[in-house]
């Protein structure tokens, strides 16, 4: 079952609809509610492998969905130290709750100064607006 629409107020936000939750030199990364309802019902998730690196603004994984398959963007730049098995093994998990139980990867911030360039919920709802 898909979650309802939210964009909780703690997450900076990507244009490209992926999520940060940032706290002590790491990120929770994920796709946000609109990327999950435009790509329906996920399939499956390609994630990237632990301790690799990801880039601000570079697509680190794929999603899979009924409708298409999709890079998944980093909104930051960082180490990947954990990448979520659960949503490897059940993608809908991110349709259901993606800001909690559907985050893809955690890292640890190579450039902390990067979090100054993402989107509060407020412009993230803005950009939303103007789509």
């Amino acid at each position: 079952m898909a979650a309802d629409e939210s964009y909780p107020d703690d997450l900076r936000y990507h244009p490209e609809h992926d999520w940060a939750r940032i706290e002590d030199g790491e990120a929770v990364l994920g796709i946000t509610w609109y990327a999950q309802d435009a790509l329906g019902e996920l399939v499956h998730y390609e994630p990237p492998e632990e301790g690799k690196t990801v880039t601000k603004d570079s697509a680190y994984g794929e999603v899979e969905s009924v409708k298409a398959v999709s890079d998944v963007i980093s909104p930051l730049s960082g180490e990947i130290l954990e990448v979520n098995q659960a949503v490897v093994d059940a993608p809908e998990t991110v349709n259901g709750d993606p800001y909690g139980n559907g985050w893809l990867i955690r890292i640890r911030l190579t450039d902390p100064s990067e979090t100054e360039q993402l989107l509060t919920v407020e412009a993230y709802r803005e950009l939303l607006a103007s789509q």
